[in-house]
């Protein structure tokens, strides 16, 4: 997605509510609430977890790919119920969306982030860095992701991505 020159206009109510709904994902995910996770998603949603190279020559292939909300709810039973791996904590660090349009299909935007991964027994390490590309639609709920393309700048990824980025 190229940026734009002129940073299409949004009254201060949906940038406060487009903020906050950043900010309120990276804190469920941060404080391991994964039964928010999709409350935060229209019900035919998208998300995919994808490596920048696939994404920039238009590549399908992603890491991981949801096609909707009752999808998202079967990875967090994944992550509760058969996963079993090395627990850890995350550390999302969200930049300030970039808006770069706003039109009938919802708010497009992105924003850069980078996720810090804590095991038990070592220091905090650099986990997954690169940017959400979003397509964010109003709901009677209030603000979701219709679409979030978690882009990751490494081609290679420690171990495997159990938890949403």
């Amino acid at each position: 997605m190229e940026g734009p020159s002129i940073t299409p206009c949004i009254d201060f109510d949906t940038w406060l509510a487009l903020t906050q709904l950043h900010a309120n994902y990276a804190s469920a995910l941060d404080s391991g609430q994964w039964d928010l996770w999709p409350e935060f998603f229209t019900d035919d949603c998208v998300y995919k977890l994808q490596p920048r190279e696939n994404f920039d020559r238009g590549l399908p292939l992603a890491t991981l790919a949801f096609e909707s909300k009752a999808m998202l709810r079967d990875r967090v039973y994944g992550i509760r119920e058969t996963l079993f791996h090395d627990p850890y904590y995350q550390r999302h660090v969200v930049g300030m969306p970039v808006i770069h349009r706003v039109d009938t299909s919802g708010i497009q935007c992105e924003a850069n982030y980078a996720v810090f991964r804590t095991k038990l027994d070592g220091p905090s390490r650099v986990f997954n860095v690169g940017r959400y590309i979003d397509r964010i639609v109003r709901t009677p709920q209030g603000l979701k992701f219709a679409q979030r393309l978690c882009i990751f700048d490494s081609e290679m990824i420690p171990n495997a991505i159990i938890y949403p980025i």
